[in-house]
C-alpha cells in the first residue's frame, strides 16, 4: 500500500501542504491587522446548544491584531481543538493500514479488477456509494485512510489517482453538500434557519440526485486524460485470489459504519464513536488475520503513524480560525459580506448568496461550522428580501460544502492529495469544471424553489 509520503514529488514544484495551511495562518493573522474588529451579539440555540449569530448586531470591538508569536501558539491550539478529528484519522487509518498489510486488500482488489468486464461501470458504483456516505454522515476525512486503496483499484482499472479521488472524496463532497438528511450540512443549516429537519427535502434530493449524477458524469468524461500509465506512482495489483479469511477482514472494517450511521441520525453520535467503533474492528482484524494481541498492537501502531503527516493537516488548518476568531474579524468578515445583499433584488441578492458562501467556506472550512455562524443571518435576510428560507439554506449547499473540492485551508483534502501524489494545480484543472457544473445544478435547484 501506498503510504502517505511527505516527500517533495518530482512532478510539481508547488508548495508543500503544510506550507499552504501555514501559509493561511499568516495571511489570517495580517486581515486581523488590516479589517476592523467586529461582533455580532450571540445567543444560546437550546435545541443544539451552540451559541448563535443574532442578526442586525454587528459592531465594531477594540481592535486586537494576532502578531507573529500570537499566529504560531495558534497552531498547537488549533491542533488541539482538532483533536477528535486527528484521532479518528489515526485509529480509523491505522485500522486499514493494518487490513492492508494482511494482503486482504489487494488480493480483493485484484480479484474485482480481474472479473470486471466494465471498469467504468465499476468508478459509477464507487462513486454512488461514497455519494450516499457523504449524504447521510457527511464522510470526509475518513477518506484519508482509504486513499492508498483506492488507488490500488483505480490502477487496477487502467486508471490514475485523479480517478480515484473523483470516485472518493468528489463524490462524497457532492453528496454532503446536497444530501437533505446530512446532519453536518443541511441539518445545521435547517435548525440555525428555524425550518424543520424535513424542510425541502423533495426539491433537495432531487437536486442531490442531479448533481452526483452531473459528477459522475463529469469523471467518466476526464478518464482519458487519467490513465494509469501516466501515473508514475502507480501500484501494482495483486494477482492472487481473494480468500473467504479475505472477506470476512473486510467486513470486520466496514462494520463500524453500520452503528456509526445509525448513531450519528439517531443519537447525534459523533468523531469519538467511530473512533472507538474502529478502534476494536482494528484489534479484531489483526486476531483474525492471525496476528495475535502483541503483533495486532505493533502493526497498528505501525499504521497510526502512516496517517500521522495527514493528521497533523487538520490541526494546522483549524488555526485559521483560530487566529481569525482571536482577532475578532470573521463576524466582520460575514457582516460585510452579507450587508449589501439587503439593497439588491431578491433574485439578484439570492444568486450572489452563492458566492458569498464560497468565499466564507475558504476561513471557515467546516460544513456545520460554517451553518451556524452564517444561517441565522442569511435566514432573517431571507425575509427580508420576500425570499424563501429553503433558497437561503440551498444557496449554502451550493456555494459553501462544495468548496471542499478546492479549498487550500481543507486540510483534509490536501492530506488526501498528498497520499495520492497529485499536487494541488493538477487537482484544480480537474475539480474546478465539475464543481461549477455542480454548482449551476444547485442554482437551478434554487430558482425552482423560489
Amino acid at each position: 500500500m501506498s503510504q502517505i509520503d511527505s516527500s517533495p514529488s518530482t512532478t510539481s514544484r508547488f508548495p508543500h501542504p503544510m506550507v499552504l495551511l501555514l501559509g493561511g495562518v499568516l495571511v489570517a493573522a495580517l486581515l486581523t491587522w488590516l479589517l476592523p474588529a467586529g461582533v455580532y451579539e450571540r445567543t444560546l440555540n437550546a435545541e443544539t446548544a451552540r451559541e448563535v449569530v443574532v442578526p442586525g448586531t454587528w459592531h465594531r470591538v477594540e481592535a486586537s491584531p494576532v502578531g507573529f508569536a500570537h499566529a504560531v501558539l495558534a497552531v498547537p491550539r488549533g491542533l488541539v481543538l482538532g483533536a477528535d478529528v486527528m484521532v479518528v484519522i489515526l485509529l480509523v487509518g491505522g485500522a486499514f493500514v493494518l487490513l492492508e498489510q494482511t494482503g486482504s486488500l489487494g488480493r480483493l482488489v485484484g480479484t474485482l479488477v480481474g472479473r470486471t468486464t466494465s471498469p467504468r461501470l465499476v468508478v459509477v458504483a464507487v462513486s454512488i456509494l461514497f455519494a450516499l456516505l457523504g449524504s447521510l454522515v457527511n464522510v470526509h476525512e475518513e477518506i484519508i485512510a482509504l486513499v492508498p486503496v483506492l488507488l490500488v483499484l483505480s490502477r487496477g482499472l487502467g486508471f490514475g489517482p485523479i480517478t480515484a479521488l473523483a470516485m472518493s472524496v468528489g463524490a462524497a463532497v457532492v453528496g454532503s453538500a446536497f444530501g437533505p438528511t446530512n446532519p453536518f450540512a443541511s441539518g445545521i443549516a435547517n435548525r440555525f434557519s428555524e425550518l424543520p429537519l424535513s424542510s425541502g427535502v423533495g426539491v433537495r434530493l432531487m437536486v442531490t440526485i442531479v448533481a452526483v449524477a452531473v459528477w459522475i458524469l463529469w469523471t467518466l468524461s476526464q478518464l482519458r486524460r487519467d490513465d494509469s500509465s501516466a501515473d508514475a506512482s502507480s501500484i501494482p495489483v495483486a494477482t492472487a485470489p481473494a480468500s473467504t479469511r479475505d472477506v470476512v477482514l473486510l467486513l470486520l472494517s466496514l462494520l463500524p459504519f453500520a452503528p456509526y450511521i445509525f448513531g450519528v441520525l439517531r443519537f447525534d453520535w459523533g468523531f469519538n464513536e467511530l473512533s472507538a467503533f474502529f478502534f476494536a474492528a482494528a484489534y479484531a482484524i489483526g486476531i483474525v488475520a492471525g496476528l495475535g494481541v502483541r503483533g495486532t498492537t505493533v502493526r497498528y501502531l505501525a499504521g497510526m503513524e502512516t496517517m500521522l503527516s495527514a493528521a497533523l493537516f487538520i490541526g494546522v488548518a483549524r488555526a485559521i480560525s483560530v487566529v481569525l476568531t482571536d482577532g475578532q474579524v470573521i463576524d466582520t468578515i460575514v457582516h460585510g459580506l452579507a450587508a449589501p445583499l439587503a439593497l439588491l433584488p431578491p433574485l439578484l441578492a439570492a444568486g450572489l448568496m452563492v458566492p458569498i458562501h464560497a468565499v466564507l467556506h475558504v476561513p471557515v472550512a467546516s460544513n456545520s461550522g460554517h451553518a451556524a455562524l452564517v444561517m441565522p443571518i442569511m435566514a432573517p435576510l431571507a425575509d427580508l428580501l420576500g425570499l424563501s428560507r429553503n433558497v437561503a439554506v440551498m444557496a449554502f449547499q451550493t456555494g459553501g460544502p462544495p468548496m471542499d473540492l478546492l479549498t487550500p485551508t481543507n486540510g483534509a483534502l490536501l492530506a488526501m492529495l498528498l497520499a495520492a501524489r497529485v499536487s494541488y494545480p493538477r487537482w484544480l484543472r480537474f475539480a474546478v469544471p465539475g464543481m461549477l457544473l455542480v454548482m449551476l445544478v444547485g442554482l437551478a435547484g434554487m430558482a425552482f424553489a423560489l
